[in-house]
């Protein structure tokens, strides 16, 4: 975790902030001055996004690679759709139990096949 931190800090302060946090074209992705978090609270999220990621990534059986993670103030949003209730369970336990989370909005879809 504290890697992932230092990496974070790093990156965001070398100018590639806009890079990891989606942005840096005029007119869309992210606008960091318009986000009233300190650098330090937006390193942190992005800290754990990517460790929450990190950890969907490595798990190559369930499909929790395409969850969409956002954090915001340490409030941790989950999106996109998965085949079963299982999954959408197993990814919310995963970002709960993320330290650092302070809480989890699970919006992830269940579409199971037929």
């Amino acid at each position: 975790m504290r890697r992932l931190m230092a990496l974070a800090v790093i990156a965001a302060l070398s100018g590639c902030s806009a890079i990891l946090l989606g942005g840096g074209s005029a007119g869309s992705g992210y606008k960091a001055d318009k986000d009233e978090r300190s650098t330090s609270n937006i390193a942190a999220d992005t800290a754990l996004s990517t460790s929450i990621m990190s950890k969907f990534a490595a798990d190559t059986t369930s499909g929790l690679a395409a969850v969409g993670v956002q954090t915001y103030m340490r409030l941790v949003t989950l999106s996109g759709t998965v085949g079963n209730y299982a999954v959408r369970e197993k990814a919310e336990k995963i970002a709960i139990d993320t330290d650092g989370v302070r809480a989890v909005n699970n919006e992830i879809l269940v579409r199971e096949s037929d």
